[in-house]
């Protein structure tokens, strides 16, 4: 795991690699390396910043250099170990046992050809001496970034936005749609990015520039094809995929590494199995969970997630690190507007950044985390709530109606704890009406068309229409006729590599911490589609399939205790100790002062999260997120 940037005829461009590299330092404090090529072939610098996790040697190094070819390479193959053993016996030499040589003989033998064949996770570019191209690459289920600008037939990449926005500076425009899109979503799809000028590589994707110019994009997987492949597997009656020894084998070889690997262990189900496994593997693994304030955690009506973690621990003799994490967060608010590079407003990237910070400070460099489980496998509530809102709408409209003229009266809170169940009815009835797509992205999104128009400036609402149209193609253009499968698939394609592995990857780096996720695996992927929706939701139960397999190794208690959540108490902290930044924010923010929010809009999210008829803590920390991230960009371009 390391940090990679360059530039390919880029003017100064090796001044220019060496800054991006250094503002990268924090995913690489073990060394850093840097290739450059002449012009005439075309001219290329290739930066490095080295996590040395496997082959701790100078073999490892990078930069590497072999055969007419160089490669700068962030991401770990875990079957590097079969990869080699073939490329051995065609008489390919290695020097040490790096993934890295393994990668680099691997192109050389095979170029694009290697990519499927690669499995793990990986955003790499790769020099070619003779031909003077440089190709770009980014891992199958997008779990690595690579961000890009262009001009003309040269580019700059970095495997983090700030160090692009860091050296071009001005010459980088805030895209607002982007913005836009961030409120609507709570992150910045991938198919946009924060500045205008900048890209993010798509995942499962190829981009080649050549010295005349020219560029070449190519496609080497499709989780939409996967997805379509699976289900037609999934119709053989006979066919049942072995969910149990497909997680154990993702988990075991995700453990291959030469120094110390840990576990996220929250208490829920994907944490627990995957550190049930990791422990047979590895006795006396340790794994770190997280914990909040008593008072937070009750006004909150949080699950006691910590019970759980604890008794999982003891029972597979696991060393379990507990960190409480209190409201000095906002001491950590521009330093993750930093680090997390766009806004993104969901909390658990400070989980993430505090847990591996107190891993790393115990020498701990490698984490495993469940993350991917959930889209995979329907676990979270949204997709059982669309299921149960299909069987609404087929009550009558007599009873629908009073039924919500009810729920919207309840409230969310009263001063001294939380209605749990009032909020998610009330999120229920938001969407339980619409049409099926819509009802699915209104399920996770923040707001609706009038509440976001309401919200930005008036001239944005051509780009607000836009930006609620613009993805629903990635729910309807596949042939998947599953409805929890095309849940899983949109979450998989656009929630998944959009937030959850953008904040683990950001924040886990910010730490130098390398984040490893057994479930976002392609061995994983296939099986997972390859199971019907009506496995993976039965009744009122969601992620069935994932739960009779880790029945072989959890206690019951475990795996069908209620659905944890891996987020923070945030009423507890906008109602409190957060109160008095949200007014500063809402009367005198930078979004404000632009025009891009509008004040009477926030002050109204404010006053019903104060007064408990509606829960908008989410929407107001990520304003906080957002107005902070705003506020780094202003610096920086002044």
């Amino acid at each position: 795991m390391c940090g990679i940037a360059g530039t390919y005829l880029w003017p100064d461009g090796g001044p220019v690699t060496d800054r991006l590299t250094k503002t990268l330092a924090h995913r690489g404090p073990d060394g850093s390396g840097r290739y450059d090529h002449p012009a005439g072939a075309g001219e290329v610098h290739l930066g490095h910043r080295r996590l040395s996790i496997i082959d701790l040697s100078e073999n490892g190094a990078q930069p590497m250099v072999a055969g007419g070819l160089a490669l700068t390479y962030n991401g770990e193959l875990y079957n590097a170990p079969e990869l080699r053993a073939e490329l051995a016996a065609a008489g390919v030499r290695f020097r040490g046992t790096s993934d890295t040589e393994v990668l680099l003989a691997a192109w050389r033998r095979w170029g694009t050809g290697c990519l499927p064949r690669l499995r793990g996770m990986f955003a790499f570019a790769v020099f070619d001496e003779r031909s003077g191209e440089l190709t770009l690459v980014r891992d199958q289920l997008g779990i690595k970034p690579l961000f890009l600008v262009r001009r003309g037939g040269a580019v700059a990449f970095a495997s983090e936005l700030k160090a692009l926005a860091g050296e071009l500076g001005s010459s980088l425009r805030v895209d607002e749609g982007a913005l836009v899109a961030s409120l609507l979503y709570y992150w910045v799809p991938d198919a946009r990015c924060a500045f205008r000028e900048a890209e993010k590589l798509p995942p499962g994707t190829w981009l080649r520039f050549r010295p005349d110019g020219g560029t070449e994009q190519g496609r080497f997987f499709s989780l939409r094809e996967v997805a379509e492949e699976g289900a037609a597997r999934a119709e053989d009656p006979a066919y049942r995929p072995d969910l149990h020894a497909v997680v154990q084998e993702s988990t075991r070889k995700h453990l291959l590494a030469d120094v110390p690997v840990a576990t996220f262990l929250s208490g829920g189900l994907d944490s627990s199995y995957l550190t049930a496994l990791a422990a047979r593997h590895s006795p006396g693994i340790s794994a770190y969970t997280i914990g909040f304030r008593a008072e937070d955690a009750r006004f909150e009506a949080m699950p006691d997630d910590l019970r759980y973690a604890r008794q999982v621990a003891e029972r597979f003799g696991v060393d379990l690190h507990e960190i409480e994490i209190a409201p000095q967060v906002l001491d950590l608010l521009p330093r993750m507007a930093y680090h997390l590079d766009e806004p993104i407003g969901d909390p658990a990237a400070i989980n993430t950044f505090l847990i591996c910070s107190a891993a790393r400070e115990a020498g701990v460099k490698v984490m495993l985390s469940g993350m991917g489980a959930d889209e995979l496998f329907a676990g979270y509530r949204k997709h059982l709530a669309n299921l149960l809102g299909v069987r609404y709408q087929r009550v009558p409209g007599l009873v629908r109606r009073p039924v919500r003229a009810l729920v919207d009266r309840l409230p969310v809170a009263t001063a001294r704890r939380g209605y749990r169940s009032v909020r998610f009815a009330k999120r229920f009835l938001s969407f339980a009406d619409l049409p099926e797509e819509t009802a699915f992205r209104r399920s996770y999104t923040m707001y609706d068309r009038a509440e976001l128009l309401d919200l930005v400036d008036p001239d944005l609402a051509g780009t607000v229409d836009d930006v609620l149209t613009e993805h629903a193609d990635t729910y309807h253009d596949n042939a998947l006729g599953d409805f929890v499968n095309r849940m899983c698939l949109a979450d998989t394609r656009m929630f998944l590599p959009g937030l959850n592995l953008a904040y683990t990857d950001r924040a886990s780096m910010a730490a130098s911490t390398e984040v490893r996720v057994p479930f976002v695996d392609v061995e994983v992927v296939r099986a997972a589609f390859a199971t019907p929706g009506g496995r993976k939701i039965a009744g009122r139960q969601g992620k069935v399939a994932l739960k009779r397999a880790a029945e072989s190794i959890l206690p019951a208690e475990i795996v069908h205790r209620p659905k944890g959540l891996f987020s923070a108490p945030l009423r507890a902290w906008m109602s409190r100790d957060l109160a008095p930044v949200v007014r500063a924010v809402v009367h005198e923010g930078a979004l404000v002062r632009s025009g891009f929010l509008r004040r009477e809009a926030l002050q109204r999210l404010v006053d019903e999260d104060a007064s408990g008829r509606q829960d908008r803590s989410k929407h107001l920390w990520h304003v906080l997120t957002l107005e902070y991230w705003y506020r780094s960009v202003e610096q920086g371009a002044s």
